[in-house]
């Protein structure tokens, strides 16, 4: 068994499975995520402080479209199957991309459902997260990546209900700069230009209703997280952002879940550096509209 602390991973996405009294913990676990793909691990627990694992749950084939960058993976129960929408940087063009890969069991193995990425051929593009609209229509919303488009982008795309491909064109529903907190990274890549970078976007409903996103950003070249909240309660906005960041000690990447005795919890990573990065959970609370961290 392992606690939390021991276990190095980035973007981490937890799926409770209330029928088996089990936490499964996905996320990047390439030791050095930066560089050639290896694939994902899981871990499971049933009270959050001791895992088992690691789990092997993809590993690619010799023709598969990736071979860099193995990222973000986050788990989905739909429609009797588990579906995993993840990150990998095409071998025919050099962008990143999210693909979506299914499987019969919460470890997998899981295998490609899309053909290749759902996102935009020639653009680059992280970090979808599967969302299911009022009317149980799929979206995927992602990131256009901060180096392709200087301001990173948040976007969305309807998908078709076996989620195998889009059905749309992509909708932009906000830029980096756009929030307050956000501050221009500044990158060596990219000394010339005023930089904004989007990541990590992921959706829930809040107990009074209201369609909210979390997302990470930069404040003084240090990882930060962010809460918006769609002002029509659809998918498309507009998208109202908080004034400050919820989270900035250079932690971010974050989704929430309900733990069995219904505690709302945010999982993040932090710190931002490899090999140092591990899942924290924290709860996030919401009083009279405003969200705040509080006790592990």
């Amino acid at each position: 068994m392992l606690t939390i602390d021991q276990i190095q991973i980035r973007d981490p996405y937890v799926l409770p499975v209330i029928e088996e009294g089990n936490y499964y913990l996905y996320g990047s676990t390439d030791k050095n995520i930066w560089g050639k793909g290896t694939g994902f691990e899981a871990y499971v627990s049933t009270d959050l402080i001791s895992w088992e694992g690691p789990f092997t749950v993809f590993r690619p084939s010799v023709d598969f479209f990736a071979d860099t960058n193995f990222w973000a993976p986050e788990v989905y129960s739909y429609r009797g199957s588990y579906y995993m929408f993840a990150t990998f940087r095409r071998l025919d063009n050099g962008f990143l991309g999210t693909a979506v890969l299914m499987a019969d069991s919460t470890l997998g193995p899981f295998e490609p459902l899309s053909d290749g990425p759902v996102t935009p051929a020639s653009w680059s593009s992280l970090d979808g997260s599967l969302y299911i609209d009022a009317e149980g229509q799929p979206w995927m919303v992602f990131c256009h990546e901060w180096q392709q488009v200087a301001d990173g982008e948040i976007c969305a795309v309807r998908l078709s209900g076996d989620l195998k491909e889009a059905v749309s064109e992509p909708v932009l529903l906000f830029t980096a700069s756009q929030a307050a907190w956000t501050t221009p990274y500044v990158s060596p890549r990219f000394p010339e230009r005023s930089n904004f970078v989007t990541d990590g976007p992921y959706l829930f409903t809040s107990k009074s209703g209201k369609l909210m996103m979390l997302w990470a950003s930069f404040i003084d070249n240090q990882y930060a997280l962010g809460i918006s909240e769609s002002e029509s309660g659809l998918v498309t906005g507009p998208w109202i952002h908080s004034e400050q960041a919820l989270y900035r000690n250079d932690g971010g990447h974050g989704m929430v879940f309900h733990t069995f005795e219904e505690r709302l919890l945010l999982a993040i990573h932090t710190p931002n550096r490899t090999p140092d990065e591990r899942a924290i959970f924290v709860e996030l609370l919401e009083v009279d509209g405003e969200w705040s961290i509080g006790h592990p």
